[in-house]
């Protein structure tokens, strides 16, 4: 059978190793790597049907996997006023000022990507942003997707009159006089204010997928592990596939909320497995809290307000509970945990169900469900990691559970003189322990690196670049914790080999090899030479999932 695609001239090189193949061509057929070797050989493979492609001594690796993103939702979210580029109110309400504008009368407006450190030491309200919402109902959310401001028009809609209370840890805050100041903690108070505000139909939400899908193609992604299954997404995905029009591989974690019912988790188990050729249903998402720039992170003692003192559970060994009933199905999860006491208690959950279950790492029936890949074993993450001290960092190794972080996070979003809200928040202590990518390597763990997107940028040479420089990515400020960088083939390998390994992936993915899938992406040169300072500007030539060309670049 002619092969389906076929790469020549090229280096080859592999991620498990970090050196070049001693062959110049790839051959995929239905799907996988069916051949390494030389230009001529490989030709011989070809059919009238295969898509030959010379790439002139590009450097061909495993394609690259987001360990975090949200395709979908990110889409949805992204359809406002992008304030991500604001670095100070001036800016945002310049950028607020023209949304509004351009908006009909009455009509809401949406914004996202707005960071807290443009409001300084001020705190975060609607009242600073002057004027420009008077009368304008507005929901724009800060960057961290786990927070939201009000305007005061669309408070009124909502009916939000002062404080609430909530079963999980949200909260709509109110100054001293008990009035809502806007600023809105955590997602069932931001939905308080969403239920009232017009969603986008579902064929604009289809059609804004699709284009930020075929953006992240051509920026070398080959796949992603969606963190959410929410509103639509699954029908988003399989339409796509159906239209021939999904260009990532896609492992889709759906979340379990504190209020979860034992029905609600026993429909979480049955999805696993299901989806189709690219995208399926392989593990839950969970919260141990929120945001150390909203104070709902779960600390060990409480940041420098007073905040971030307790979980996102209201009744953490519930948690514990529900992470041993997924455990014992064979479902591996994904635990949103960023503060000390919260990784720790995450950590405590997985070690109790692994010695219930009788071995570390422990199998079960999630195997022909889909939720362990082909190793039968129940692999747990925790995403994002953000301040832990040294005893949390060993753990991670002998527990086998995977270190699931976003350094774009600390690159964008702190600074190294600690003068940001996260910093601030947390003091120096704490701030000077932060995004432990190294330790946690070092440490043994398997380090997945990813974007969390749309809190940070998805392109996944920018993500490889800041875990190895630790700078913005203007490089305008110096790097925070340059002693966390991590070396190049490290942050190559977070998005290969180690994605894989948190899949339970590992004898299919991540590297290439006869037989392993043919998720590929091609670079004008070699990321592990190229300066740590221009990775983020080196040219994706070509992008192919399962051996179809989801990408190619003008010329090639």
């Amino acid at each position: 059978m002619p092969a389906d695609l076929v790469l020549l001239s090229a280096r080859l090189l592999d991620p498990g190793t970090g050196r070049l193949l001693p062959h110049t061509a790839l051959a995929a057929e239905r799907g996988r790597i069916a051949f390494l070797g030389d230009d001529r050989d490989a030709r011989a493979l070809a059919g009238s049907g295969t898509t030959v492609v010379d790439l002139r001594g590009a450097v061909v690796t495993a394609g690259f996997t987001d360990g975090h993103l949200h395709p979908v939702s990110g889409a949805e979210r992204t359809m406002g006023v992008d304030l991500s580029g604001c670095r100070d109110l001036a800016a945002v309400r310049t950028a607020l000022a023209a949304a509004v504008a351009d908006l009909r009368p009455g009509a809401w407006l949406r914004g996202w990507g707005l960071d807290p450190n443009a409001f300084g030491t001020a705190p975060v309200a609607t009242a600073a942003l002057g004027p420009v919402l008077d009368g304008v109902p507005a929901l724009i959310d800060l960057f961290d997707a786990h927070s939201a401001l009000a305007s005061e028009r669309a408070l009124e809609l909502a009916g939000v009159d002062g404080p609430r209370r909530f079963e999980q840890g949200s909260e709509i805050v109110c100054d001293a006089a008990g009035r809502p100041t806007g600023l809105l903690l955590e997602d069932a108070a931001c939905e308080v204010v969403e239920a009232v505000a017009p969603r986008p139909t579902e064929a604009e939400v289809h059609a804004r997928a699709a284009e930020v899908l075929a953006a992240m193609a051509a920026a070398g992604l080959t796949g992603g592990h969606a963190m959410d299954a929410n509103g639509g997404s699954l029908a988003v995905y399989a339409a796509l596939e159906a239209e021939d029009a999904l260009p990532l591989r896609l492992r889709i974690a759906p979340w379990c909320r504190p209020e979860a019912s034992d029905a609600d988790l026993a429909e979480l188990v049955r999805l696993q497995g299901t989806g189709g050729a690219l995208w399926r249903v392989a593990g839950v998402k969970l919260f141990m809290d929120g945001t150390i720039d909203n104070g709902t992170a779960w600390l060990e003692t409480p940041d420098c307000h007073g905040q971030s003192d307790h979980a996102y559970w209201p009744d953490p060994r519930r948690y514990t509970r529900v992470i041993a009933d997924l455990h014992r199905a064979g479902v591996p999860t994904a635990t949103h945990a960023i503060g000390d006491a919260a990784v720790r208690h995450v950590l405590d959950a997985v070690e109790r169900a692994q010695t219930e279950s009788g071995r570390a790492g422990g199998t079960g029936s999630a195997g022909a469900m889909g939720g362990t890949g082909g190793t039968g074993v129940v692999r747990h993450r925790v995403e994002h990691i953000e301040t832990v001290p040294d005893d949390t960092v060993r753990r991670f190794a002998p527990l086998g559970v995977a270190a699931s972080m976003q350094p774009t996070h600390c690159c964008e979003f702190t600074r190294a003189d600690h003068t940001d809200n996260w910093s601030r928040r947390l003091g120096e202590e704490r701030a000077g322990r932060a995004f432990r990518c190294r330790d946690l390597w070092e440490a043994g763990a398997r380090v997945v690196l990813g974007s969390d997107w749309p809190i940070a940028p998805y392109p996944p040479l920018q993500v490889m670049a800041g875990a190895r420089h630790r700078r913005p990515a203007d490089l305008s400020l110096p790097p925070h914790g340059p002693e966390q960088a991590l070396t190049p083939l490290q942050a190559l390998q977070g998005m290969t080999v180690n994605a894989a390994w948190a899949a339970g992936e590992e004898d299919r993915a991540g590297r290439l090899a006869v037989g392993h899938r043919a998720d590929l992406t091609a670079l004008a040169d070699d990321p592990l030479r190229v300066p740590d300072t221009e990775l983020a500007a080196l040219p994706v030539l070509l992008t192919a999932v399962a051996g179809r060309v989801t990408h190619r670049a003008a010329g090639v």
